[in-house]
């Protein structure tokens, strides 16, 4: 696959999400959508610049060498070229499953990945939102990623589109029929799986850490899908005062003293009630 072809598939899919939408939004909005766009796509574009510019070439050299050198875990076993792409494909999906956690964990990393999530409405235009910072960081992860995995560049070349598209889907405020979400959420991470990821409580932003499969968190016991969407604030608690969202805020966040990031200004912790549940926690809610 020609590499080409990513950014042109990847704008349109933006574009087609986009208009869905707005004719059957998932979630009610409470910011102002022009306002939101502006900063979103200004730091989309830092970090699109970033990726550009050091992500993308260090990557590329990594699968340059693993290819010549036959190294990496789908080299370990001789396998036909169709497994060695299932295998790979797999392998890079999961890496970026533990990327997503460490983000979440480490407080350096949630410094820079706290300006995605502050993000006081979720949709398709917040796909791309994370700070140049995070971008730069993540050339060590993209490195061992392709260095340990070794997947040829076309297994490359097919998750990044993969990767990219679902990114913007499972963002996006598309309602879909619940019992299609339900079926495509037996294999993928879908809106209304990502929408628990953002809430504003605690235990669930630690949730729902997958990229394009959702059996990684099954597998980690980190998926919860049990919520439903009408309940779910959007946002970090810490950071939901009016004027937060600013883009100049945004991309000095990480550089600020930092707030309680789970304690609203009131004082207030948002939790969520046992009762307010639906249903097990591998259950994908309305």
């Amino acid at each position: 696959m020609s590499q080409a072809y990513v950014p042109i598939a990847v704008a349109a899919i933006l574009a087609a999400l986009f208009i869905v939408e707005r004719v059957a939004p998932l979630r009610r909005t409470r910011t102002r959508l022009l306002l939101r766009l502006f900063i979103n796509f200004a730091i989309s574009g830092l970090a699109f610049l970033t990726s550009m510019m050091v992500v993308r070439p260090a990557a590329l050299g990594a699968l340059a060498w693993t290819s010549r050198e036959s190294f990496g875990l789908v080299h370990v076993v001789p396998a036909p070229a169709w497994a060695q792409f299932l295998v790979g494909f797999a392998l890079l999906d999961l890496g970026f499953y533990y990327w997503h956690v460490l983000n979440h964990r480490i407080p350096l990393l949630w410094r820079f990945h706290n300006v995605h999530h502050l993000d006081p409405d979720l949709d398709v235009s917040t796909g791309f939102r994370f700070h140049f910072g995070e971008v730069l960081m993540s050339t060590v992860f993209r490195v061992a990623q392709v260095g340990l995995t070794g997947v040829s560049f076309t297994t490359f070349a097919v998750y990044e589109l993969i990767f990219q598209a679902n990114t913007l889907f499972h963002h996006s405020n598309v309602r879909l029929p619940i019992r299609l979400e339900r079926l495509l959420n037996m294999v993928l991470v879908t809106p209304r799986m990502h929408g628990v990821h953002h809430s504003q409580v605690r235990g669930e932003t630690n949730s729902n850490f997958g990229v394009v499969f959702r059996w990684w968190d099954a597998l980690h016991r980190t998926i919860r899908l049990n919520i439903p969407q009408a309940m779910i604030e959007i946002g970090v608690a810490g950071y939901s005062r009016p004027g937060d969202n600013r883009l100049s805020y945004a991309l000095t966040l990480p550089f600020r003293q930092q707030r309680d990031y789970w304690r609203k200004e009131d004082g207030t912790v948002p939790e969520r009630h046992a009762s307010a549940l639906a249903g097990s926690r591998t259950h994908l809610a309305e």
